[in-house]
């Protein structure tokens, strides 16, 4: 805990909290053990009273001012391994951490405790820094679906599979996936590949296993893609979706297994089943949802390709996913499970995303 006399010396910070000597070394989150294993965090914001929003992991985090200054601190317990999305909510605005060089966005941050493993490929990214956004894009206007959207197109490497990218806005604009597969081709972490980001409409009808998105993709999206004048191999495309977008994947790799057979999933919503959503808990109906119950009809999955991944901290998740990497194993696919450090959080699926994006394209 702070003191007077020390301020937040314990963290390797020096100078009396407030002084301009003090700001001038300032560099959080910074973390020291705690006695439970775990990790007690600190994190600074200089100005006006404001609390740290968690993405998922934890609820709001009320800041302590520092003696009538500007310095405002809190201390936060962390398990022994986390990594975490977060923002400084001020006002009506919220904020990126302007003490920690690793950023989300314009407007959040991110905290690792001690120890884990560094996510290769994904560079920093500042509050004031601008994405890059690939060049090529494609007017959809699908005939199922309805309504237009842009999607974005990128060669990595020159191109080669397609890696179809569900919430691609996501992608686009709050983690650099154009940097990260880049500079993972460019390393021979992974062959050339073609990026398609595909942006979401009504993200819940559209990944609630319906099938007017994957009749799209299939019958619309690859002659657009062409037309773009891209490299894109269709042939050994590789579906990877987050959350509803990772239940939307696995429901194509199902009801359209000669589009879809290479996917790889983060945190899934195996969850999902009809009109789970509206329920007061959505996670607490049948172990795997609807997909489980498709998955415990045995289908032939012996030409899928899938990698899972979930949060170590998604502990009502869990479950559920465990459920369906077991059904697709026993199924005949070739399964892959791991564990992010996280929660529900972009900041784990990164790394997961880069690393079995290359795995599914190992033939």
């Amino acid at each position: 805990m702070p003191c007077a006399e020390n301020g937040f010396a314990a963290y390797g910070l020096r100078g009396t909290p407030g002084t301009e000597a003090f700001w001038d070394g300032a560099g959080t989150p910074a973390s020291v053990p705690a006695g439970d294993g775990g990790w007690l965090t600190l994190f600074l914001w200089r100005g006006s009273s404001a609390y740290i929003d968690f993405e998922s992991w934890s609820p709001p985090v009320p800041l302590r001012r520092w003696s009538g200054t500007d310095c405002w601190y809190a201390e936060v317990r962390m398990p022994p391994r986390l990594r975490v999305t977060y923002r400084f909510v001020a006002g009506d605005g919220a904020y990126a951490d302007p003490f920690n060089p690793a950023g989300a966005g314009g407007d959040r941050s991110i905290a690792t405790t001690p120890g884990l493993p560094p996510q290769p490929h994904w560079p920093a990214v500042g509050a004031d820094d601008v994405l890059p956004v690939p060049r090529t894009r494609v007017r959809w206007a699908s005939e199922r679906l309805g309504g237009r959207r842009t999607v974005r197109v990128h060669p990595a490497g020159g191109g080669g599979p397609v890696v179809l990218l569900l919430d691609g806005d996501d992608w686009l604009h709050l983690h650099p996936a154009t940097a990260a597969f880049d500079s993972a081709v460019a390393c021979g972490d992974m062959p050339a590949v073609t990026l398609v980001f595909l942006p979401a409409k009504d993200r819940e009808a559209e990944f609630a296993c319906a099938p007017a998105l994957w009749e799209s993709v299939r019958d619309e999206l690859p002659a657009l893609v062409a037309e773009a004048g891209v490299p894109a191999d269709w042939d050994h495309l590789v579906v990877a979706g987050q959350s509803l977008g990772g239940l939307s994947a696995m429901y194509a790799a199902l009801e359209f297994p000669d589009v879809v057979s290479r996917l790889a999933l983060q945190s899934p919503s195996f969850w999902w089943e009809p009109g789970a959503p509206d329920r007061p808990d959505p996670l607490g109906g049948p172990v795997g949802g609807a997909l489980a119950a498709r998955l415990r009809q045995r289908p032939d999955l012996s030409r899928l390709r899938v990698a899972f991944d979930v949060g170590e901290h998604e502990t009502r998740m869990l479950p559920h996913c465990e459920s369906a990497e077991a059904l697709a194993a026993q199924a005949g696919a070739t399964v892959r499970v791991s564990r992010s450090p996280s929660d529900h959080d972009r900041a784990g699926w990164r790394h997961a995303l880069l690393r079995d994006v290359a795995w599914a394209l190992e033939r």
